[in-house]
């Protein structure tokens, strides 16, 4: 089953991408892509590498299941109150298949295509600091989500949702469960990583105009698939807000004050490394 939603996952994106590719990069942009690509992937690659890491330790430390945070599903109840259930007052079918279908299908080309559109842009600024803001968003997330342990509303309100994910669409655990535990859900990275793309989708407004819009309402329909599905409570959403927020801040610091590249060459004792042939590297 797993291999089935994998495979129709990789079908809807490899759609997706080449229609967005044609409506908002253009064959201007690809076609310098095509004589610079190298120096672009040699500027960016050790931040490709980072982000890989911060991935492959995510997982590792999701599958460990390690129990030394605070339990804390009562307090953000507590907290909260009944919020969630707002979301049943609105609930039907057709509203239902739409925010299962972003939740998986939508969110995984909202992280992609921005991956891709700003690789073709000569600058590799913007490039790095998504890639940054997305290691960050990771790295960030696990560490919370080691402090924090926390069940969500699907967990706790079970007999109040009409709009669970997996009671509508079951195989879709088979996907989240190996991306995801139960107890993570303070905070959700659906919504700090989506809302990371609609700040980026703001700051490239000149570059991608015609994406800003759409970025934008495929980050606000994953943020709001979150609670409506009972996946996470309003409080996570709120800290996935802060985190996207920083994350986005922390790596314009970042790229801004240090090149990886830079120091990968002077590690490597290469002088290739920072930008000195035309395609800019901070």
């Amino acid at each position: 089953m797993l291999t089935e939603v994998l495979t129709r996952v990789a079908v809807v994106v490899g759609i997706m991408l080449p229609i967005s590719i044609a409506l908002f990069i253009g064959r201007e942009r690809l076609e310098t892509t095509f004589t610079e690509w190298r120096d672009r992937l040699r500027i960016s690659g050790p931040v490709l590498v980072v982000l890989g890491i911060a991935l492959v330790l995510n997982r590792m430390m999701r599958r460990s299941d390690p129990d030394i945070g605070f339990h804390m599903t009562s307090a953000i109840r507590d907290i909260e109150g009944e919020f969630i259930l707002i979301f049943q007052r609105v609930a039907n079918s057709y509203l239902t298949e739409y925010f299962a279908w972003i939740y998986v299908y939508g969110y995984t080309y909202l992280l992609i295509f921005p991956a891709v559109a700003y690789f073709v842009l000569s600058d590799t600024r913007m490039f790095r600091r998504l890639l940054t803001a997305y290691t960050l968003n990771y790295g960030l997330g696990l560490v919370l989500y080691l402090l924090v342990i926390a069940y969500g509303p699907r967990n706790i309100l079970a007999g109040e949702l009409e709009t669970v994910l997996y009671d509508h669409n079951p195989e879709y655990q088979h996907l989240t469960r190996e991306v995801n535990r139960n107890t993570n859900v303070f905070p959700s990275l659906h919504t700090s990583l989506a809302a990371t793309v609609g700040i980026f989708a703001y700051l490239s407004r000149d570059e991608y105009l015609k994406w800003f819009p759409v970025a934008v309402v495929l980050a606000v329909s994953v943020i709001i698939s979150t609670m409506y599905l009972g996946i996470h409570w309003a409080i996570d959403v709120v800290a996935g807000l802060a985190l996207a927020a920083l994350c986005v801040w922390l790596s314009d610091v970042i790229v801004g004050r240090w090149s990886l590249s830079s120091a990968f060459g002077r590690l490597t004792g290469s002088d290739e490394a920072d930008g000195s042939d035309g395609v800019d590297s901070d």
